[in-house]
């Protein structure tokens, strides 16, 4: 399957009209990457929007030389780097390829023109970005007040979410990867997750984790 187009996988596209579509054709760069390619890096120049059209990338923060924070994962139809159409000069976040990969890069200043030309397209960009925003809200309370456990229980409920319930999330990600979603150690992740197991919160088979108690790790959640 050719992936030259980016109208046929998101519904954000539908309504434009077809000389808007075209317009966007125009300006944009298909590039694919490869599992573990970097597509870009916190601090670097940021001229596009990227759209994902094939494939999962992980967006990440770093913190400091040593530190990442895992922030959540882009698949199809999804966006990355957003907020360059609001005169952010620079990434403010790095994005790894969690499989092979296809992105359109779309000059940000074209699918500002676009924005500001259709109110519908703008609403729906906008709403669907923000999804984020709950993501991004878990973040900050895992960092603010949670113990390990329940920082290791809401990445579990992240990356066992239905939005990822057909992409086998999990043959993709490493126990560090799951660590740093979870803002703790890899000892500690994969401590918790035996004791998790053992909770019968979860089961393990091979790298996927699979949830049989959804009530229990909710409660472990909200209680931090």
């Amino acid at each position: 399957m050719e992936y030259n187009s980016i109208e046929h996988i998101s519904g954000c596209f539908n309504n434009l009209p077809q000389e808007e579509i075209d317009f966007l054709g125009g300006k944009k760069t298909q590039v694919s990457y490869l599992k573990g390619e970097t597509i870009f890096k916190q601090g670097a120049f940021a001229p596009h929007v990227l759209f994902v059209n094939k494939g999962l990338a992980m967006v990440y923060l770093q913190v400091g030389t040593s530190k990442q924070i895992n922030i959540y994962i882009a698949r199809q139809g999804d966006y990355i780097a957003f907020s360059s159409v609001f005169n952010v000069k620079t990434y403010q976040y790095s994005a790894v390829s969690l499989s092979d990969s296809v992105f359109c890069m779309i000059e940000k200043d074209a699918l500002t023109e676009v924005i500001m030309r259709n109110a519908d397209f703008a609403m729906q960009i906008a709403a669907k970005n923000n999804l984020n925003e709950s993501r991004y809200l878990d973040i900050i309370k895992n960092l603010s007040y949670k113990q390990m456990r329940g920082k290791l229980a809401s990445a579990i409920l992240y990356l066992c979410s239905e939005e990822f319930q057909n992409d086998g999330i999990f043959q993709f990600l490493t126990r560090q990867d799951i660590a740093d979603f979870a803002s703790i150690t890899v000892e500690s992740a994969v401590k918790f997750l035996k004791e998790f197991e053992k909770d019968q919160l979860i089961r393990l088979k091979g790298k996927e984790i699979i949830v049989k108690n959804w009530q229990g790790l909710k409660e472990l959640d909200l209680r931090g």
